[in-house]
């Protein structure tokens, strides 16, 4: 079990972040929140990763609307929180990301996003040079911003049956960006890597972590 903590973004803005795993271990990572923010599926993940190895941050990125933004995954939470992702101002994300690298002390730092997590992860690698390494799972705006040039080495998990991405979009990113590792899974829907979803797919969540966690050991250890 990881624990609450406040971080200050550089435009004075004060967040909440859920903690998790040993402070002094080196391998140092940001687990970015989907849409229902940083909930007990969110904070599951991170203690995950810090059972990994990893000291963990995951930014509460609704902090900017109100504290405590906690959803679950019926139809209205879905409805909520797109409305809620939409009161974000665009470049904020990297600002509170930015302050978790800086609490690590600017440490050799890999970020991981789920739903528009995946999308902030991609934002985070082509938008700085903060990381190490990035991946994504299901981010669906990866796809208008894929001619950036990403700072890091970047993996990318996408579900085949995902009817929220497109498989255009996903050839789009594909041709746009030749040297990202990007793998789809037959089959899987969106969210298919969390378990409190319907549309939760074990073995390709399984495969999707053991290919993430293989990749991130790769880049930070």
């Amino acid at each position: 079990m990881g624990q609450t903590l406040h971080l200050t973004a550089r435009d004075g803005h004060v967040l909440s972040a859920y903690e998790a795993g040993d402070p002094t271990r080196p391998h140092k990572l940001v687990v970015v929140q989907e849409i229902f923010g940083v909930n007990h599926h969110i904070r599951s993940v991170c203690d995950g990763f810090a059972a990994d190895g990893f000291h963990v941050l995951a930014p509460a990125l609704f902090d900017r609307i109100r504290p405590g933004i906690e959803l679950g995954y019926t139809p209205a939470d879905v409805k909520e929180g797109v409305a809620l992702r939409g009161q974000i101002p665009p470049e904020a994300p990297i600002g509170d990301i930015a302050a978790c690298v800086a609490y690590f002390g600017h440490a050799p730092t890999g970020i991981i996003g789920y739903c528009w997590g995946g999308t902030v992860a991609w934002d985070a690698a082509t938008m700085t040079d903060a990381f190490r390494c990035a991946v994504g799972w299901y981010g669906g705006g990866i796809a208008a911003h894929r001619t950036a040039h990403p700072h890091c080495p970047v993996e990318l998990h996408f579900g085949g049956e995902d009817h929220s991405i497109p498989h255009t979009d996903v050839t789009l990113i594909r041709d746009a960006q030749p040297d990202v590792e990007m793998y789809v899974y037959d089959g899987a829907g969106h969210g298919f890597g969390c378990s409190e979803r319907s549309s939760f797919d074990p073995e390709a969540y399984r495969l999707a972590r053991e290919r993430s966690l293989a990749f991130l050991k790769r880049h930070l250890w």
